[in-house]
């Protein structure tokens, strides 16, 4: 095989956690007396992580402003990032047949590690080698430093792995890793989205991804 290693995006990807997310947003908005979002309207905001998403959402907040409602709002959806999350259908079925193939798996994702942590470890602990959040003083997603941080931590060499995400943030994280990426289509964005930001392999099955990895 050509991989040694799949690197996997989290919300979206593997985990339908959008109900959670907007959830938790709409509970900070009522805090703040700010206005609240439907989950299908913060959809093209996900992605870059929760300070981008914040940005995008209340731009004509103060940075100091803002900075107070991420404070509220981080360790909340920590406490309920899981409350109705939980994976597509197929994926633990696709990660036992990639982990019986030899590779290692592990996710990479622009959500707060405090969040995925035990998303993983609820959900993926059999299967997930290691998991990744966003931590201070490591630059996110799109920059390749998360990616090439999780190839250290597991002794192997980036170039033989490969990510899978269901955005134009993933797209582009692992061009400028130079690694190859596979996109997921049930996720948030489009078949027709992905296509426009780059995507050449496109999945509609979990399965897909296993007979993909087998011809590689």
């Amino acid at each position: 095989m050509k991989y040694d290693a799949i690197f996997f995006d989290l919300d979206g990807t593997v985990i339908d956690s959008l109900q959670d997310i907007a959830d938790a947003v709409n509970h900070t908005m009522r805090h703040f007396h700010l206005p609240e979002c439907t989950a299908q309207a913060l959809k093209p905001h996900l992605g870059w992580g929760v300070g981008t998403l914040m940005k995008r959402w209340l731009p004509d907040l103060t940075d100091a402003r803002r900075d107070e409602v991420l404070a509220f709002y981080k360790p909340y959806y920590a406490a309920h990032a899981g409350d109705k999350s939980r994976p597509f259908p197929g994926i633990d079925d696709m990660l036992r047949r990639l982990k019986a193939l030899g590779l290692a798996l592990a996710i990479v994702s622009n959500k707060p590690d405090a969040a995925v942590q035990p998303l993983a470890r609820d959900w993926f602990s059999s299967t997930i080698q290691l998991a990744v959040g966003e931590v201070e003083g490591v630059r996110r997603k799109p920059h390749p430093d998360m990616l090439q941080g999780a190839a250290d931590r597991l002794g192997l060499r980036l170039e033989r792995c490969l990510y899978v995400g269901d955005s134009e943030v993933d797209i582009d994280t692992a061009r400028n890793a130079n690694i190859d990426c596979v996109c997921v289509s049930w996720g948030f964005r489009t078949r027709q989205q992905l296509k426009e930001a780059g995507a050449t392999v496109i999945i509609d099955d979990p399965m897909e991804l296993v007979a993909f990895v087998e011809e590689s």
